[in-house]
């Protein structure tokens, strides 16, 4: 039996990750030309070529595409494994890889960071913020968190709790163009539109005695990222469906009010989302459950 090279399934992980072969012999300190013969020595032994290769671009082959999470399974399992043989003889210490949306990350995540940093000051965090999908595999994300339904996926998944959205406006919009009783009126308001999900333009509703209902919205704003509506939103220039951690304050204060509140928009939760596999580093261990009872706590105070 001839063992997999997994050397070089690890060095075309970091390829894939970092998009270059020069990137990815950085990132491992290797010479670049240990980089080309690996990928040249494992595209031999599969028979299919992994990257379409120019003077400008490197990009995955289809064959690349359907190989590219294995291999980084195959990156990430190794590296956890021997973490793990050191465990018991050091704190948790290297760099974790986090995405999350970008409100939330900084109104939640990001203080969230600064005390689990102090608990471990040997782990580095290289965050990325951003409401547009993630690749998490692709990318090399160690933990991503996302707020949405989830399909059905290989990537781990834990709820951490639910997420309740209102339809919000300001109260001298809804005493100008009147408040709506049925989730079909708001055919007729001017609604900001949240584009970052499969259907912006359709806003479905459930009610509690199971009666569903699915209107087309239209309006002045499209955006994808609810932060950049309140605005426009407080000045009553429209309604917007946005989750609880962006509009409660809001509410609490007045310059908004929830209107519908016998509709739920949906099951959105808060997922803290890992790539597949069983291992992980103690590093990435230490942060999944820091921030699940960290992030359970913000739901249960948001219900």
């Amino acid at each position: 039996m001839k063992l997999p090279d997994f050397e070089a399934w690890a060095i075309f992980a970091a390829v894939v990750e970092h998009r270059s072969f020069s990137g990815a012999a950085e990132a491992l300190g290797v010479s670049k030309a240990t980089v080309s013969k690996a990928i040249t020595r494992l595209e031999q032994r599969l028979g299919t070529a992994l990257f379409h290769r120019t003077s400008r671009r490197l990009a995955l082959t289809e064959s690349g595409r359907g190989l590219a999470e294995r291999a980084q399974r195959i990156l990430s399992e190794g590296e956890a494994a021997e973490e793990a043989a050191f465990e018991s003889a050091s704190a948790p210490a290297g760099l974790v890889r986090i995405a999350a949306p970008l409100t939330f990350g900084i109104s939640h995540l990001g203080p969230a960071l600064a005390e689990f940093m102090t608990l471990h000051p040997g782990i580095r965090v290289d965050l990325r913020l951003s409401d547009a999908f993630v690749d998490i595999v692709g990318e090399g994300i160690d933990v991503a968190i996302r707020i949405a339904e989830l399909p059905d996926s290989s990537l781990r998944a834990r709820r951490l709790g639910p997420v309740s959205t209102f339809v919000v406006g300001a109260p001298a919009y809804f005493e100008r163009a009147g408040r709506p009783r049925h989730p079909a009126d708001l055919a007729t308001h001017a609604c900001f539109i949240y584009t970052n999900t499969s259907s912006p333009d359709v806003w479905r509703f459930r009610k509690a005695g199971g009666e569903e209902a699915a209107v087309r919205v239209d309006g002045p704003v499209r955006t994808d990222n609810g932060d950049a509506m309140l605005p426009a939103l407080c000045a009553g220039l429209g309604v917007a469906r946005l989750p609880d951690f962006l509009v409660n304050k809001h509410i609490a204060a007045g310059t908004l009010e929830a209107v519908l509140n016998d509709w739920s928009g949906g099951a959105a939760g808060l997922h803290l989302m890992t790539p597949p596999g069983t291992l992980r580093p103690a590093r990435v261990e230490a942060l999944i459950e820091f921030l699940s009872e960290r992030l359970k706590r913000l739901c249960v105070e948001a219900a």
